[in-house]
Parts: structure tokens; C-alpha cells; sequence
């Protein structure tokens, strides 16, 4: 657990307010040093844990068959590198990247100009030019198994040739009495940052309850109205609803927080 206090920055936003971070175990630092720009408080709960594909040898070959298809997805910053680690993204294909971090990460691995929808989820990858005549393209979905499955099922609703290749897993988090004796005194005027259903159902089963009670006292912020219905259901009583799983998006919904 990463716990830190500082004295806000003039002119910041979050006013000293602990804000609880739910991403991915390593991979919450950028969002950390956001939140403290912006005077705020971050405390590190990963809901997840990212892990390599179980067969990295099946994986690393269906992924070099993949390089050559008409079209390549890739569905998260963590697709693209646990793809980079199974083999260098060689490829003529025509590339798209669920959001800007994604396109970035394709960037720092060699994909010049990725393509990147206005609307950065599922939804807004579906609506991207590229993808409205599929009959017959090959086209490989590169991420993680899990999820809703609305990209596979609509992919090949529209005709294409569908390869879905998992380079990597999410799994529990590992979390330890650091993270259950932080969560024992956070305030109820924390925030907590939704942007998984998946993770935010791995805290409900891992936490103790007193723990799990002082999480739910503070206020959710979430990335989607599907989010929003699963915090609820949880037990948040108070949701916000930002505009995108973006930490500026995130953060700027946390800043008009009451």
C-alpha cells in the first residue's frame, strides 16, 4: 500500500481528499502522480493483477500469425505490452488502439500511427470507420480473456474473419495487511476510481468486512453507467459518473466531487 500526504499545490483541484486507486498492481504510478499534482492524496488498491499468457509458446505463435492479418486491435496499454514481450510488433496491418495509452504504448513499440476512435471503449472502437465492412478481413483481437465480449461478438456479427488472441491474464489481486490497515482509516470523504467491474469484484470477495465497509462509506467514481449500476449494487451509496475511464476524466469528475 502507497499511502502519501503532501501539502496541495496552489490552485489544485482534489483539496487533500484521499483518493483510492483500484488499477492494476504496477501499473497505477502515472494516475499517483496526477492525483498529487492535483493535491490530492493517492492510496494504492489494486483490484488486479496482470500476468503473461499460461502458454507463452502457443501465445508468441498465434501472435506472429496474427501480425500478418488485415487488421489488428488492440484492446488496452497491457495488450500491447505483454505482446511486445512475446515478439517485436512487426506488421503492415492496419492497427487500432481502444484509446490514446494504448495508441502510445504501440508508439514506444515501433506502430507509427495507430488508429484511435473519438469514444475511447468498446463502443467507440465498433464505431471507427475502419471497422463498418469486415466481410472477409482477417482480423485479430489481441488482449486478455474475460470481459463482456461485445467487441468478438460484433466483429464477427459483421463478417470478420475473427482471431482472438489472449496475451496476457487478469487475476486476483495480492493484497496484504498494508492495504486492509490503510483501508481501516480512510475517511469517508475518499474517493474510490472505478474504471473494472472485474476489479471492483475481486476487492468485495478479498477485503474483510470492516475493511470492505470503510470502502464502500467513500464515493465511487466510475468510467461507464455499467460501472455505475455495479457499484451500486455493491453497496457504494454515493456514484459519480465520469466521461471515460481517462485519468483526466477520472480526476476531473473526483474534483467536482461534493
Amino acid at each position: 500500500m502507497q499511502m502519501q500526504r503532501q501539502n496541495p499545490a496552489a490552485g489544485a483541484t482534489l483539496g487533500g481528499r484521499t483518493l483510492v486507486i483500484t488499477r492494476p498492481a504496477g501499473t497505477a504510478a502515472a494516475l499517483a502522480r496526477k492525483v498529487r499534482a492535483q493535491g490530492g492524496v493517492p492510496m494504492l488498491l489494486p483490484g488486479l493483477s496482470l500476468r503473461g499468457a499460461s502458454d507463452p509458446a502457443a501465445a508468441r505463435t498465434a501472435l506472429e500469425q496474427a501480425l500478418a492479418d488485415d487488421l489488428l486491435m488492440f484492446t488496452s496499454p497491457a495488450a500491447v505490452a505483454f505482446a511486445a514481450a512475446l515478439s517485436p510488433l512487426l506488421t503492415s496491418s492496419t492497427v487500432l488502439a481502444v484509446g490514446h495509452g494504448t495508441a502510445r504504448a504501440l508508439q514506444r513499440h515501433g506502430i507509427s500511427a495507430p488508429l484511435v476512435p473519438a469514444r475511447q471503449d468498446s463502443e467507440g472502437l465498433l464505431d471507427h470507420p475502419a471497422l463498418r465492412e469486415l466481410a472477409g478481413q482477417r482480423v485479430a483481437l489481441i488482449g486478455a480473456p474475460g470481459g463482456r465480449g461485445l467487441l468478438g461478438e460484433q466483429l464477427v456479427m459483421r463478417g470478420a474473419q475473427l482471431r482472438e488472441l489472449h496475451v496476457y491474464r487478469r487475476v486476483a489481486p495480492r493484497l496484504d495487511r498494508r492495504h486492509i490497515d490503510a483501508l481501516l482509516q480512510l475517511p469517508p470523504s475518499a474517493l474510490v476510481l472505478l474504471s473494472s467491474a472485474e476489479a471492483l469484484n475481486h476487492l468485495c470477495r478479498l477485503l474483510p468486512a470492516p475493511a470492505l465497509a470503510r470502502l464502500l462509506a467513500a464515493t465511487a467514481v466510475v468510467s461507464s453507467e455499467r460501472l455505475a449500476a455495479a457499484a451500486s449494487a455493491a453497496g457504494f451509496a454515493r456514484v459519480l459518473r465520469a466521461a471515460s475511464a481517462l485519468s483526466a476524466d477520472l480526476l476531473d469528475a473526483a474534483a467536482r466531487a461534493g
